[in-house]
């Protein structure tokens, strides 16, 4: 008879994403997933079967929270240029925080880190970012059934160009530009739509 889990997976693979997200995955020994974890070597392998897996769970579950983010501004009732203003200021405030603690995103973190070299990260990623362009494209072509979006450019190219300078903006804070820069990519991105 299997002995039952004393702890709660949910709560470990959150305390995992704050580890992964903080000092990226190389960084991250398993010693330190024990650590913020509260669970021992075996309790890890056994219920993750590996560090990788468990970062893997980590980086969707971090996913998961973005994406419902972005669903909420998505689907809510603005027109869609109003729409993408307000994703775009979401990620001025969020970058302002991150460049407090120094994490940034943990999605571009793990494509500079992990997709060049690790196949199955990268189809995560992959995935994802279809998942944000498929909705990007749907509320700009939204917008241009609306009349508030120009209906002569390309839809699937503005989606692209959408997720471009988010990730530039996320890179950009990074190196230490700070919020008037990511206010001016704001204006110059929804002026290009």
């Amino acid at each position: 008879m299997a002995r039952p889990r004393k702890f709660d997976e949910e709560r470990a693979v959150d305390a995992a994403l704050e580890a992964f997200w903080t000092a990226g995955y190389e960084a991250t020994s398993t010693q330190d997933l024990c650590e913020v974890t509260g669970l021992g070597r075996s309790s890890i392998y056994n219920t993750f079967k590996s560090k990788h897996d468990l970062f893997r769970l980590a980086l969707l579950r971090y996913m998961e929270r973005k994406n419902g983010n972005l669903d909420a501004v998505l689907e809510g009732g603005l027109p869609a240029r109003e729409k993408l203003r307000v994703l775009l200021d979401v990620i001025v405030e969020e970058e302002g925080l991150y460049a407090e603690d120094g994490r940034g995103c943990l999605v571009v973190n793990s494509c500079i880190e992990l997709a060049a070299r690790d196949a199955e990260v990268a189809r995560v990623l992959e995935r994802d970012y279809r998942r944000r362009f498929e909705a990007l494209k749907a509320a700009i072509e939204s917008g241009q059934r609306d009349g508030d979006i120009d209906r002569a450019k390309d839809a699937g190219a503005l989606a692209h160009f959408v997720i471009a300078a988010i990730g530039g903006m996320r890179v950009s804070a990074r190196a230490g530009v700070g919020r008037e820069a990511l206010e001016g990519i704001v204006r110059t991105t929804l002026d290009a739509v």
